[in-house]
């Protein structure tokens, strides 16, 4: 969700999923304040209405009255930490096929996506630990390095070894609501 107050007004949006980098273009003075909803949380627009009356209370909001779904979280914690999709299917109860519709009923992206986007984050926060690259890449589950950067541009916009050189960036990655709320960064030693 993103809550955007600009100088001539205010709009509140429900963005759409990314399957990469989105770059905004905003106009100057434009100030915007975004929340990042565990994925599968429905939000009424009677909500949408609220926050947009009272942006200042939109976190209050949104904690008390946007629903999230359990089964959901519990698919992209599979997703992320089983080696396929069928693997995290069987985990959760259900066929592939299955999961594929039940990602779709709460309109998401289908469980690849999720899949990939936790190998993506796993190796950009494995990143710090200055293990040669081509030793993330096996760790987090890509072929090789030249798929991991592939990956990590699709995702994050940069290679890995400019991540590597961008701390903030790596913070930035790490922040809650990327993921990484299922628990998928792993331990490098």
């Amino acid at each position: 969700m993103l809550v955007v107050e600009s100088v001539g007004g205010r709009f509140v949006a429900l963005t759409d999923w990314d399957a990469g980098l989105r770059v905004v273009g905003l106009a100057n003075g434009t100030r915007v304040t975004g929340y990042r909803l565990r994925p599968g949380t429905q939000v009424s627009p009677e909500v949408l209405a609220r926050i947009e009356a009272e942006p200042a209370r939109a976190g209050e909001i949104i904690d008390g009255d946007a629903v999230a779904d359990r089964d959901i979280d519990e698919a992209i914690d599979a997703l992320g930490s089983c080696s396929s999709v069928a693997r995290a299917a069987t985990h959760v109860g259900v066929s592939r096929r299955g999961l594929q519709r039940r990602f779709a009923a709460a309109g998401l992206p289908p469980p690849g996506f999720w899949r990939m986007l936790s190998r993506a984050r796993r190796a950009a926060l494995a990143l710090p630990f200055r293990l040669p690259l081509s030793e993330v890449a096996v760790v987090c589950g890509f072929s090789d390095q030249a798929h991991l950067t592939r990956e990590s541009i699709r995702w994050f916009g940069r290679t890995p070894a400019e991540l590597r050189r961008s701390p903030p960036t790596l913070r930035a990655i790490a922040q809650p609501g990327l993921g990484n709320w299922t628990g998928e960064q792993i331990s490098m030693r």
